[in-house]
């Protein structure tokens, strides 16, 4: 994967597998800290202490599609390149949270990507899905809740094509205004 938003999205159809109703996902640049961190929760069917123990072994899968997962092992790669870590916490039954850090200003860190369409992606493909989304740089952040958004709108659908370009326009517009990821 090129970039971190792939990693996210990937993550997070793992929670959509795991049958998640919410997932939140922040992504925290401390340019203080020199610090770039993504974390990425759900309240899906969590992992027993098996599935935990080879999450990082890209010849475990729970898929039947292919014998390989190489998403989780890829995106640890990538953070212990950059001077960080991943971490996961889990309980069957209540969810998982993988939590991912980076230094900020490493020569390997990949880019961000294109966060606002991995969203827009994740939104308009699984409308039943509460997801939370916050972006965060320094002492500026923007917050996405879908579960607000469904009640503010009503009627409308959150993946109507007019909602996910609002939603993309939202996002880019901050994310030029903080040069977030740029620095």
């Amino acid at each position: 994967m090129q970039d971190l938003s792939l990693h996210i999205l990937d993550i997070a159809e793992n929670s959509i597998a795991a049958k998640a109703g919410r997932i939140t996902v922040t992504i925290n640049e401390s340019r203080k800290a020199n610090l770039l961190t993504i974390e990425i929760s759900d309240n899906g069917m969590g992992m027993d202490n098996d599935m935990l123990r080879h999450a990082n072994d890209p010849f475990h899968t729970t898929r039947t599609t292919r014998k390989v997962g190489l998403g989780m092992p890829l995106l640890s790669q990538a953070a212990e390149d950059c001077n960080g870590k991943m971490t996961i916490e889990t309980e069957k039954g209540k969810g998982s949270t993988i939590k991912v850090s980076f230094q900020l200003d490493h020569i390997d860190r990949k880019p961000i990507g294109d966060i606002a369409s991995t969203i827009a992606v994740l939104i308009a493909g699984n409308p039943e899905i509460d997801f939370f989304f916050e972006l965060v740089r320094d002492d500026k952040d923007l917050i996405i809740d879908t579960a607000e958004l469904k009640n503010d709108l009503g009627d409308i659908p959150v993946h109507s094509p007019d909602v996910i370009r609002i939603i993309k326009d939202t996002i880019n517009d901050w994310l030029k205004q903080t040069n977030y990821g740029i620095e």
